[in-house]
């Protein structure tokens, strides 16, 4: 497979107060802002063929970046035979066209990079839905004569997804094709609604793996259920988010799901495009932010991450830190971290390290979610014993003359329900039901 040749392009807009990009808590330096967009790059399929950074007062309205580096760009572009220019900031429709006329080349920016590379990695139909739809979003504005100038500029990065013929239809259709994708979704999302509700019906503790693509999320997934979801050492290798069984007790269930990775500047039409899949870090019990501590720049990722949850308005949950990938560090590194967070845990999911602190945090916050109570049901009670079999956990039964004694462990908001059954008299200690 030939691969692309790219010239990655960055502008520090200094001086420009309008600028509405949002500023990180901890700043990326300009190395670490080029790596990330090379590494993206490179997961897309190309090759960088050539950086440039560029310090700028404000956008030029036509072209973006200014006149004379616009030449500069050109003759890059001319003498090493570039393919494909990428911005890593965001650059508007008619300032791509008058790129792509200016330099003769395609013309992109980190969104739709982005979006190529999520088209590359999409394998269920949902998720080939959900990246489909974010393409057409991001495409309906960029459409006027785009067919005419990338059909000369043929294929690569950018061009995938829905189809070399998404170049060739016009609004009409996009819109009646996003129309249709977006019931299709309704439908998955409302498959994904049943699902989930069964599994509240039954008391069953969820909890949700959120991080920076390629923290090892789904490694950590399979080191602590056993499973075999696919792993590869590269930027959003998965997007579907998978869901397996977490045996930390020996008669209850808990479950754990894995979620597409986070970036910096993720793609508001993947947010939107994505919902049924972030459906399940809502309705999680517990959120699990993975952290790659071997990255220099983690404490900006966990920045990312947490604009992200705020964004889908579930940074209220309760939230565990996991540093993941202890074993890339040195004892007096890892010792020093441990003192500056010091309510969060720190495992090798690779190595299956510090695995056991993990339960033993996970075990902590379940129990306050639940409680433990004793009730008396009388036998004529069919309806809320048949409840209580169906949502609680029966740790312990004891049977009398004309009603039943349960010791049980349950949802906190349950106990409203249960509460009129609650058993405080002194058989509830001479019981022996556990």
């Amino acid at each position: 497979m030939i691969r692309e040749k790219v010239l990655l392009v960055f502008i520090n807009f200094e001086n420009f107060k309008n600028n509405t990009t949002k500023k990180q808590r901890y700043p990326k330096t300009i190395n670490e802002n080029v790596e990330e967009l090379k590494n993206l790059t490179i997961s897309a399929g190309a090759d960088v063929e050539e950086i440039l950074c560029h310090k700028q007062d404000k956008p030029n309205p036509k072209y973006f970046i200014s006149t004379g580096k616009l030449e500069e760009i050109k003759n890059i572009v001319d003498n090493k035979e570039i393919e494909l220019v990428i911005f890593d900031n965001e650059i508007t429709p008619t300032q791509q066209r008058n790129l792509q006329l200016e330099l003769d080349t395609k013309v992109l920016d980190r969104t739709a990079l982005i979006l190529d590379i999520f088209a590359q990695r999409a394998h269920s139909m949902e998720g080939k839905l959900q990246v489909e739809l974010a393409q057409l979003n991001y495409l309906l504005p960029r459409l006027t004569g785009k067919g005419i100038e990338l059909s000369r500029l043929g294929g690569g990065i950018g061009t995938r997804g829905p189809g070399e013929t998404k170049l060739e239809v016009d609004r009409r259709k996009i819109r009646k094709r996003i129309s249709l994708l977006e019931k299709k979704m309704y439908q998955i999302s409302v498959q994904r609604d049943t699902q989930r509700k069964k599994r509240e019906e039954k008391n069953i503790f969820q909890i949700a793996l959120v991080g920076y693509t390629n923290s090892g999320k789904s490694t950590l997934l399979n080191a602590t259920t056993d499973s075999d979801a696919y792993i590869e050492d590269r930027l959003f290798s998965t997007l579907d988010s998978t869901t397996r069984k977490l045996k930390i007790y020996p008669n209850s269930e808990v479950l754990i799901s894995d979620t597409v990775g986070f970036i910096k500047k993720l793609p508001h039409q993947l947010i939107a495009s994505f919902k049924s899949t972030l459906e399940e870090v809502r309705r999680s019990d517990l959120l699990l932010l993975v952290v790659d501590i071997s990255n220099t720049d983690f404490e900006n990722n966990i920045y990312s991450v947490k604009e992200v949850l705020k964004e889908i308005d579930v940074w209220q949950k309760p939230v565990v830190l996991v540093f993941n990938k202890i074993d890339k560090l040195s004892s007096g590194e890892l010792n020093s971290l441990k003192i500056k967070y010091k309510n969060s845990v720190f495992i090798s999911a690779l190595k299956r390290r510090g695995l056991p602190d993990l339960y033993l945090r996970i075990k902590k916050i379940i129990e306050r979610h639940y409680l433990n109570i004793i009730v008396k049901i009388p036998y004529n009670e069919n309806k809320i014993m048949s409840f209580i079999y169906s949502n609680c956990q029966v740790l312990g039964r004891k049977d009398l003359e004309d009603s039943t004694i349960l010791n049980l462990n349950v949802n906190s908001k349950y106990c409203s329900i249960l509460s009129r059954y609650i058993y405080r008299g002194r058989g509830s200690r001479e019981a022996n039901i556990g």
